[in-house]
């Protein structure tokens, strides 16, 4: 085939604003308000100052502002730091089998304050870099989670490096070669999925982007064949070689992030959880269920949505986040699931403990085209008087791209999430300049001050 590397690099270089749909460029704001809330409430997290002590501080020249702080760091840094702040709730949007917001907002934040990049070239980025992880994703028949490999840090460097590469203005050789050096900057298991490495996938995905941009620019070469070539990424990912070399190219013809969209997290766990979640919070409410009262806990869900939860007996609100057993638990306790159940106080709660041996699963190797997701979960909760209650098929979850949150309900979650730390006025001030983005002079437009 022709270069498919070449032919993305010529797309991205080439991408005028004036192409985007307003409806993707809609889509790209409510992903960035919604990610960069989500990075004010994780940079909460212990993780995030141990990331920083060990490798942020200090490395290279402070052109970049961490989230919320304002603290400078370099380029590269406040990539790394954000982008894991971005993921250790993982409260980030969902699409194309990963988190693309958690790779490509902390890289792009961090490059185009280096930039001086306007909020309207932050925008172009954002669907450049989203257009980049589509299409290598739609060339890969088996989905990347049931081999092992965590997609967002697998792809999202090179969708992080085609951000960087627009927002420089590089060139379509050079965003190419940013593309084939992101090839190499690839990787991320599941296995470390419900520990502190698998955010700091996302956030070295964000910092791989940056790096490859830079050196591109520099002059760094790498070959402009990378991704295509019979040794090159889409064959080593694909186990049987059947990567979809031959699949054309639609520059700009069909888009993706009209087709794929992004999903809104309305809970700060598993995306694999959602479904569930939702169908076991309506059966509590609707028949006004207590702990007590419950005897058993069926859930319906697929084979690959558990092997992503491996935790059935949580100890931490980290492994909490991987764990179908704790969802249901915090559904049936708190009747929610928010930031205030993924706390090690609340997991370890006696009555939160007591229902994880109460559910039990049935699963299906069935998925939805597309999707590493069965096409539906459905929940039964049968009480100790012996009467079952069914939830029946939830084919997608709210805050779906097929179910989108109201811009409403994305502040609500804003707000939420930068919680006390800042007035009200100000957290209103900050979601009215993110979903204006695209009239914005640059990133430090965003910057928050307490």
């Amino acid at each position: 085939m022709s270069s498919f590397t070449l032919a993305l690099g010529r797309f991205i270089a080439e991408l005028d604003p004036r192409q985007i749909p307003s409806e993707a460029r809609a889509i790209a704001r409510n992903g960035i308000a919604d990610c960069f809330g989500v990075m004010v409430a994780g940079a909460r997290d212990p993780e995030v100052a141990l990331i920083d002590r060990e490798l942020g501080i200090g490395a290279g020249a402070a052109l970049a502002s961490l989230v919320p702080s304002g603290e400078r760091r370099s380029i590269e840094s406040a990539a790394l730091i954000n982008g894991i702040a971005a993921h250790v709730l993982d409260y980030d949007d969902v699409a194309l089998d990963g988190h693309p917001s958690g790779a490509l907002v902390p890289a792009i934040l961090a490059q185009a304050e280096a930039s001086q990049s306007s909020g309207a070239e932050m925008l172009v980025a954002y669907v450049a870099g989203y257009e980049v992880w589509a299409e290598l994703l739609a060339r890969e028949p088996v989905p990347l989670h049931r081999k092992g490999w965590h997609p967002t840090a697998v792809l999202g460097p090179i969708a992080a490096a085609a951000a960087c590469a627009k927002l420089r203005r590089l060139d379509a050789e050079r965003t190419a070669t940013a593309i084939a050096i992101a090839a190499s900057m690839t990787g991320g298991v599941v296995a470390n999925f419900g520990t502190m490495t698998k955010s700091f996938q996302v956030g070295r995905a964000a910092q791989s982007g940056v790096i490859a941009a830079r050196l591109a620019a520099a002059g760094l070469t790498a070959s402009l064949d990378a991704l295509e070539h019979p040794a090159g990424l889409l064959m080593a990912l694909s186990v049987q070689g059947d990567a979809l070399l031959d699949r054309p190219f639609a520059a700009a013809k069909e888009w993706h992030i009209l087709h794929e969209g992004l999903s809104i997290k309305r809970y700060p766990i598993c995306y694999a959880t959602h479904r569930s979640i939702d169908a076991a919070l309506d059966l509590v409410a609707r028949h006004d269920l207590k702990p007590k009262e419950v005897e058993r806990i069926h859930v319906s869900t697929g084979k690959t949505q558990l092997l992503m939860l491996r935790n059935s007996r949580p100890q931490t609100g980290l492994e909490a986040k991987f764990s179908m057993q704790f969802a249901m638990a915090a559904a049936l306790v708190a009747r929610k699931v928010g930031l205030t159940e993924v706390t090690d106080d609340f997991v370890r709660r006696a009555d939160v403990q007591a229902i994880f041996p109460l559910v039990s699963f049935t699963t299906t190797a069935e998925t939805k085209p597309g999707s590493n997701f069965a096409p539906a979960d459905a929940v039964e909760i049968t009480t100790v008087g012996g009467e079952t209650f069914k939830s029946g098929a939830v084919e997608y979850a709210k805050g779906s791209h097929q179910r989108p949150l109201s811009r409403d309900e994305i502040w609500l979650k804003f707000a939420d999430c930068l919680g006390t730390q800042f007035p009200d006025d100000q957290k209103s001030r900050a979601f009215e300049n993110l979903m204006m983005l695209d009239r914005l002079n640059g990133a430090g437009d965003l910057a928050l001050r307490n």
